[in-house]
């Protein structure tokens, strides 16, 4: 049986959307409402705001708005048409932002060049005009950011009128432009897409390599010793699943990273043409790493948002260190744990066998290589 739901109910989830930036999930979540119906809803209140209306009406309401303007303009002001000119640009400049220019103009019977010279000679900081601009600025800030940069000048109006504050929309984009705010609902389509393919996953989980620094992949994982964390970053050579380099810090920071890559860099000496595979984490797509790669010449690869898989062959190795190493041992110190860790991976990379390897070692098996390149 289809649900039904009231206006208000319809109206209350509308805003939270269009007013609030909240997701569709998130309302579905909260009011148990269909993602379906939230969207027919939209749907439908978008071709109601577009939806055309006949020249005639169209002109007509236009009249009767400004005519409206024009009467609470007259019944705010303390002058007359027939007062002297400056008394009428006084008054005047106490209501602009409140009413547009041309309704101003036309209300007193002003010419908008005079009125818009006088702007220009009185915009000074000690003028009720530019205080109340100063004001008007720091609302709409306000405005902006509590609603998480998503609202543009038409709304932070409508916000502003139903606090009180009589002031058009077109004085709000006014205002905007001179702040540099800009609602992140502009292009977002457009920059989302750009930071997708920004991030290309080249390797799509085929961890394969016909010779050594070829494909390395990178990740870091944590281990709690005491009431410490400690964070290991380590770089792999997919060829024989090396570990190249590796690094540890009590911080998941850039540092981190971009010193174990430049580690495996200097030990390596890869020549062009290696392709480093990583997550999108923020020590990994910050600019500093990647000006780093692009430095040693280094192609990115990156796994998917929530695809532990697309690392998969880093993922077990991180499985592997912690079974057979971190789990099992106490380690009494921080100085026995980083020790114990090294002896660990010069064991893993020398002697210890490997299935996917035909039970060998890394290291046996890029010397096996070498030695058929030298051949």
């Amino acid at each position: 049986m289809n649900a039904t739901y009231t206006q208000e109910l319809r109206q209350s989830a509308l805003s939270r959307h269009i007013i609030a930036g909240e997701s569709i999930q998130q309302i579905a979540s909260d009011t148990g409402i269909a993602k379906s119906t939230l969207y027919c809803w939209l749907d439908q209140l978008s071709k109601e705001q577009h939806k055309p209306q006949p020249r005639a009406t169209y002109l007509l309401e236009k009249r009767v708005k400004k005519l409206t303007e024009i009467t609470q303009i007259l019944q705010s002001v303390d002058c007359t048409v027939q007062s002297p000119l400056r008394e009428k640009l006084e008054a005047m400049e106490k209501l602009h932002g409140k009413y547009s220019v041309h309704s101003l103009c036309d209300a007193l019977e002003v010419p908008r060049g005079t009125f818009y010279n006088h702007l220009f000679r009185s915009k000074k900081e000690h003028t009720w005009f530019a205080k109340r601009r100063v004001e008007l600025k720091n609302r709409v800030q306000e405005l902006f950011y509590e609603y998480r940069q998503v609202l543009g000048a038409g709304k932070i109006a409508a916000l502003l009128r139903d606090q009180g504050v009589k002031i058009s929309e077109k004085y709000v984009a006014e205002l905007m432009r001179e702040l540099g705010l800009h609602s992140v609902r502009i292009g977002a389509k457009a920059i989302y897409e750009r930071e997708q393919r920004k991030f290309v996953n080249r390797i799509n989980q085929q961890f394969k390599a016909s010779k050594p620094n070829e494909l390395w992949l990178s990740d870091v994982t944590y281990f709690r010793f005491g009431e410490e964390t400690f964070y290991i970053c380590a770089v792999l050579d997919v060829y024989a699943r090396k570990i190249v380099a590796y690094r540890v810090s009590q911080n998941n920071s850039t540092q981190l990273t971009k010193s174990t890559l430049k580690e495996a860099y200097l030990t390596r000496h890869p020549d062009s043409g290696l392709i480093l595979h990583i997550d999108r984490g923020s020590n990994y797509v910050s600019k500093t790493f990647c000006q780093v790669m692009s430095s040693m010449n280094i192609t990115q690869s990156y796994s998917r948002t929530r695809k532990p898989h697309d690392n998969a062959m880093m993922e077990s190795f991180f499985s592997t260190l912690k079974k057979e190493e971190l789990y099992r041992t106490n380690y009494r110190s921080v100085r026995d744990f980083k020790e114990s860790l090294s002896k660990y991976i010069d064991m893993y990379n020398n002697s210890r066998p490997h299935s996917a390897l035909g039970n060998k070692s890394p290291n046996s098996i890029e010397t096996a290589y070498y030695s058929l390149k030298d051949a």
